[in-house]
């Protein structure tokens, strides 16, 4: 499905890859967080997400009123505090899905991954 609004003009259509990518954007520019980490996880083996696969480490469930939910897999960078960054993330996140696409967040959920140590 997406995200659909209607006006005078007609109706517009957004699907879930594109709340998604707005989401993914938004979120790495957060401090301490380094990227996406792919949702379905086997063998305990993370990977890092980069660039066009960033969206692949993000859920999005558009309901029926207008909303959305959003799911992160994120990897975050050692010495940061983890509550401290998932606060932010959820913050940002539902400031701009709403001021960008007008769609109000209902739910955010964040899965931390996993820690990168830089040498």
């Amino acid at each position: 499905m997406g995200g659909k609004f209607s006006n005078e003009y007609g109706t517009i259509t957004m699907s879930e890859e594109v709340i998604a990518q707005i989401s993914g954007i938004t979120a790495t520019e957060c401090y301490g967080i380094v990227g996406m980490a792919a949702r379905n996880v086997k063998d305990g083996i993370v990977q890092l997400l980069k660039g066009e696969s960033l969206t692949k480490g993000i859920a999005v469930q558009v309901c029926e009123d207008d909303g959305v939910n959003i799911e992160f897999h994120i990897i975050v960078e050692y010495g940061t505090k983890i509550s401290a960054v998932t606060e932010n993330l959820m913050s940002t996140v539902k400031y701009k899905v709403k001021d960008m696409l007008g769609l109000e967040v209902r739910q955010i959920k964040v899965y931390v991954e996993g820690v990168r140590v830089d040498n």
